[in-house]
């Protein structure tokens, strides 16, 4: 069985976290040409007419930052590790 591709394709869903009203009421995730990007929606009414028209933000999906591991000493490099002690001697 092959591996869905999602690429040019995009999906939202209902916001229903947090009170404030400026907070998008859909949020999803969005693929264009294999680049990932987060997506936001706001429900608008125009003012012309009162028809309901959605309003869109794009953003490119920025990966977390990872935290560095902290190194292990091992018997090859324990002569030339920093270390960060406060041992006045």
């Amino acid at each position: 069985m092959s591996e869905y591709d999602n690429t040019n394709r995009g999906v939202l869903f209902k916001n229903n976290q947090g009170d404030n009203p400026k907070r998008p009421q859909y949020r999803g995730s969005l693929n264009v040409n294999g680049a990932d990007f987060n997506i936001s929606a706001w429900i608008k009414e125009s003012r012309k007419d009162g028809s309901k028209f959605m309003s869109l933000s794009v953003e490119p999906k920025r990966d977390k930052p990872v935290a560095p591991k902290p190194k292990q000493l091992t018997e090859d490099n324990w002569a030339t590790a920093e270390l960060n002690d406060d041992m006045p001697f």
